[in-house]
């Protein structure tokens, strides 16, 4: 039997990650480790200016899994089960999500489900991340599911190359297909709303986060967000190495 860690970026408790850790346990033997709350937009932050807890949690309906839950980030999480948690023991595989949002495109680098599995790819652990395009917490999950356990254990046999991890996006509702893609080339525009409402009086401006998602090849249809725009499952390899070798 396989040991295989999940975790995400939306905290403990989420349907996402339940989900995905109850097919996990079809697989192998799970532990799971999360943030208590929310951590969203993280990347592979770690947390260097306080100390790191970790809480087991007893009561769970996860088929047998282990569960944990730190204050710490999604990167936190890998680093805590590789070098404590499973630090006598082979970690084959890490599944990070399901995150409730699109990972796709630049969301790749904002990404606290995607900065645990390039964590987990420079430990040298095989990794994929799952994401759903939608943020609702509801968002019905049931057209996903019969592809989490069929495509992480093909990824898994095929084998994942060294330094390497999976970026999977799935459309809402039905999903016709699968498709491998690159990373779509697109930014953010108008990101701070400003904050409405009475705030402090040393406080000059306050903004939230808003913003609108622009696609700068639309034509392109090897892209992630073009196979979800069409209602396909996205899967892209990303790799550890950001060199771009035909500046050097």
């Amino acid at each position: 039997m396989i040991n295989i860690v999940v975790v995400n970026d939306d905290g403990w408790g989420t349907a996402g990650i339940r989900l995905l850790a109850k097919e996990m346990t079809k697989l192998g033997h799970v532990t799971v480790i999360a943030p208590e709350g929310a951590r969203s937009g993280f990347g592979a932050a770690i947390t260097v200016a306080k100390p790191i807890y970790l809480r087991r949690v007893e009561e769970h309906d996860l088929n047998g899994a282990e569960v944990y839950v730190t204050n710490g980030t999604p990167a936190d999480c890998v680093k805590i089960a590789r070098e404590h948690l499973l630090a006598d023991q082979r970690i084959d595989l890490l599944v990070s999500g399901i995150n409730h949002g699109s990972n796709a495109s630049i969301n790749t680098m904002y990404s606290g489900t995607m900065g645990a599995c390039l964590v987990a790819a420079e430990k040298g652990i095989p990794a994929i991340g799952w994401s759903i395009n939608s943020h609702e917490l509801d968002v019905d999950l049931h057209w996903l599911q019969p592809f989490l356990l069929e495509v992480t254990r093909h990824l898994f046999e095929e084998g994942i190359a060294p330094r390497t991890c999976f970026n999977i996006n799935a459309p809402v509702g039905e999903i016709e297909g699968i498709r491998w893609t690159r990373q779509c080339m697109g930014h953010w525009q108008n990101e701070l709303a400003p904050l409405q409402g009475e705030r402090p009086e040393d406080v000059l401006q306050a903004w939230q986060l808003a913003g609108e998602f622009v696609n700068d090849e639309p034509a392109a249809t090897d892209t992630d967000i073009w196979a979800m725009d069409h209602q396909l499952l996205s899967i892209t390899p990303l790799k550890l190495d950001w060199t771009d070798y035909g500046s050097l």
